[in-house]
């Protein structure tokens, strides 16, 4: 196994849980306003979807972080992520102000949402709890 084949998987590992960790910590904090801006978008039952984002963020995050039960996490992630960009980054429906950074926005989950599906289809690599169980 060569550096790459054993090290880039942990630092993927770890630039994905930078993401959706902090972010999901975040909303413990700031909860009311992660419900608030979910009820902006005409979402039902903003509490509970803050809840499932909160959770979903944090413990996915930190599965995958250490690379325990990885291709379930990154596969719930994906569909965390596709949901996000669908009712958060809709730029098509925004002002014109907004759609450049919005389709930015978009894009950039579609782009998370695929480095993802690698984790889902290769699994956390030989640096991870997944890794050690097969050992």
């Amino acid at each position: 196994m060569t550096a790459v084949e054993k090290y880039a998987p942990l630092i993927g590992r770890l630039a994905i849980a930078w993401l959706f960790v902090p972010a999901g910590i975040g909303k413990i904090g700031g909860f009311s306003g992660a419900v608030g801006y979910i009820a902006s978008r005409g979402l039902p039952m903003p509490s509970v979807l803050a809840v499932i984002a909160l959770l979903i963020e944090v413990l996915a995050g930190i599965a995958v972080l250490i690379g325990f039960r990885t291709r379930i996490a990154a596969a719930a992630l994906v569909v965390f992520t596709l949901v996000a960009a669908l009712f958060f980054h809709n730029y098509w429906a925004m002002p014109a102000e907004q759609q450049m950074i919005q389709k930015i926005m978009f894009d950039k989950n579609l782009a998370i949402a695929g480095g993802l599906l690698f984790l889902v289809a290769w699994g956390a690599g030989a640096l991870s709890v997944d890794g050690r169980s097969r050992s």
